[in-house]
């Protein structure tokens, strides 16, 4: 029992990590789109919320650290699953993120 909870807890855990590196991703695309559409702010200000702001609020650390985990568990599936899936889709909120800029 105590086993299927804690299998539970990770996979919610993952997956919270997962929406929040995403939604970092989508947030500095449209950061940098915004940056390259319109000539505001000093390069100060662009590293300030690019390398700080979104840095600070994603989870790299946490997500190399949960691919560490499940490595070796010898989860080998949930660990390639978890880091493709999660790079694929950071990368399409980055691309969506620059999209959005162009379109609006």
């Amino acid at each position: 029992l105590l086993s299927r909870r804690q299998r539970q807890m990770c996979i919610r855990d993952r997956l919270g990590t997962m929406i929040v590196n995403v939604a970092g991703c989508l947030f500095i695309g449209l950061l940098y789109g915004w940056f390259e559409r319109a000539d505001v702010l000093s390069p100060e200000w662009r590293l300030f919320l690019t390398v700080g702001f979104c840095g600070g609020f994603t989870t790299f650390s946490t997500f190399v650290h949960e691919n560490y985990i499940l490595f070796l568990s010898d989860k080998f599936w949930s660990f390639a699953a978890y880091a493709v899936l999660s790079f694929v889709l950071g990368l399409l909120a980055v691309w969506f993120g620059h999209f959005l800029v162009r379109v609006f």
